[in-house]
């Protein structure tokens, strides 16, 4: 492993292979928080497993009990049922050890989130001005809130519906479904990270409008294109039924409008800025 550089004047302009250097060092680090939280999980496999991954396809799930009252309220019966009528097999010698490994994995990346936020804005904050970097913490929380807030919405929502409307869809009484550990994993984890990425809206149109790249009048301009891609989006991540794609439309849509008025605060502390700027040069 090279050695790490050091930079005994931090107002020196880093070359390009310095940058790549500590660029390396960040991602190391975050590999590493990502190994030890994993490892963690992989330990704790009875309650990642049992508790976490197939709570959903359980009629105990709280997002079943919760849907199958408000049915029952306008009188239906929807979402009320003992047992979904599926069962999940491995059919590799190295399925389940596979589906173990990188379960942990993905548990690691989303617990050691918070830290891998740390790691990146450490490396873009030598490029902020000093008042910027004052608002680190602050960042790391809005954005590590935002990121938990998405897997939670995934996980009891977005998981919930798509494991029962997948699992209980038939074509026909003479096929039973058996789907592959492999599958089911695969479907409750896009669900989760998708939702998580989804809910950090709100930071990429920070950076944007920083960027200059976004303003308000152009967000608002294109609200009509962004809602059919957040339709899009939501067909995408959810099974197709209209019920499911409006429940997931709605939250994004609402962090699109958030999104609107921090990026129109960001531009007023520009401009602010650049009006304080130009009062001192006078």
């Amino acid at each position: 492993m090279a050695k790490r550089l050091a930079n005994p004047n931090p107002e020196k302009e880093m070359s390009f292979l310095d940058h790549l250097e500590e660029l390396r060092w960040h991602i190391i680090r975050s590999t590493i928080a990502v190994v030890i939280v994993g490892t963690l999980a992989f330990i704790a496999k009875d309650f990642i497993f049992d508790v976490l991954l197939f709570g959903p396809k359980s009629a105990d799930f709280p997002t079943y009990k919760l849907l199958c009252r408000a049915a029952r309220f306008i009188g239906m019966n929807s979402f009320c049922f003992e047992e979904l009528p599926f069962r999940i097999q491995s059919r590799t010698m190295s399925g389940q050890f596979s589906a173990h490994i990188w379960t942990s994995v993905t548990a690691g990346i989303i617990i050691a989130f918070p830290y891998i936020i740390y790691e990146f804005w450490k490396f873009i904050s030598p490029g902020l001005m000093p008042k910027e970097r004052k608002h680190s913490k602050g960042f790391i929380i809005i954005a590590s809130f935002l990121f938990f807030l998405g897997v939670l919405f995934g996980y009891y929502v977005i998981t919930p519906l798509s494991i029962n409307f997948l699992g209980s869809y038939r074509v026909s009484e003479e096929v039973f479904n058996d789907f592959d550990l492999s599958s089911y994993i695969s479907l409750v984890r896009a669900s989760v990270l998708a939702s998580g990425l989804i809910f950090e809206l709100p930071i990429v149109i920070y950076f944007l409008t920083k960027l200059g790249l976004v303003t308000p009048e152009i967000l608002r301009k294109y609200r009509k294109f962004a809602l059919v891609i957040v339709l899009i989006i939501s067909a995408v991540i959810t099974p197709p039924d209209i019920a499911s794609q409006v429940i997931v439309a709605v939250p994004v849509t609402i962090l699109y409008e958030i999104s609107i008025y921090i990026s129109r605060a960001v531009l007023r502390n520009n401009r602010k800025k650049e009006k304080e700027k130009a009062n001192e040069q006078q």
